[in-house]
C-alpha cells in the first residue's frame, strides 16, 4: 500500500552557514562596530545562543537570522525565539532554539485537515512523524499539495514514498 511521511526536520549544515552568514553581517554592519555582539551555534543541543549588548541590537539581530534563514531555504517557522536575559556585563542574552519532529498537537491537527478533505487516505502518528497512507498514489499526492497549502505552525517535509 502507497505511503509517505510527513516529518520536520532541520538540516544541521544549512543552519550553520545561516549563523556564520549572520556573524559575517554583524562584524560588516556599523550599528554593531565596537559592540559586543556573539553569535553561536550549539549543534548538539541544537540551539543558537545570542549575546549583545541592548534591545535593538537583539532585534536586529532576530531579523539578520530570520533573513538568512529564508536566504538559506530554512524555515523561519523552525526557530523559537526564547525570552530575553541580562547578563552579568549589563548586556542581554536570548536563546533561539530550533525545532524539530512533529508535536502531538500539530500531528492530530494534520491528521485532521487530512479526514476534513475526504480523501481516499489515512494517517497515523508515529513518534515524531505522521505516515499518510492510500490506495493510489494519486491520492497521495492531492494530500501532499493540499498540506503544502495549509498555513501551519511548523515546517513539513514529506519523505520515505513508496508505492
Amino acid at each position: 500500500m502507497p505511503s509517505f511521511d510527513i516529518v520536520n526536520q532541520v538540516d544541521q549544515q544549512e543552519v550553520d552557514n545561516a549563523v556564520n552568514n549572520t556573524v559575517k553581517e554583524i562584524a560588516t554592519r556599523y550599528d554593531f562596530r565596537g559592540s559586543r555582539t556573539e553569535v553561536e551555534f550549539l549543534k548538539k543541543e541544537k540551539r543558537i545562543h545570542v549575546v549583545t549588548e541592548d534591545s535593538m541590537k537583539l532585534k536586529a539581530v532576530k531579523e539578520m537570522l530570520t533573513a538568512n534563514f529564508i536566504k538559506r531555504k530554512l524555515s523561519h517557522k523552525s526557530l523559537e525565539f526564547k525570552d530575553e536575559q541580562g547578563t552579568s556585563h549589563g548586556g542581554l542574552k536570548m536563546d533561539v532554539v530550533l525545532k524539530e519532529g512533529i508535536d502531538r498537537d500539530s500531528a492530530k491537527q494534520l491528521i485532521g485537515v487530512i479526514k476534513e478533505s475526504k480523501l481516499k487516505v489515512q494517517g497515523a502518528i508515529h513518534d515524531d512523524k505522521v505516515r499518510v497512507t492510500g490506495k493510489s498514489i494519486d491520492d497521495l499526492q492531492k494530500a501532499m499539495a493540499l498540506l503544502r497549502a495549509e498555513p501551519l505552525k511548523i515546517p513539513i517535509q514529506f519523505e520515505n514514498m513508496k508505492s
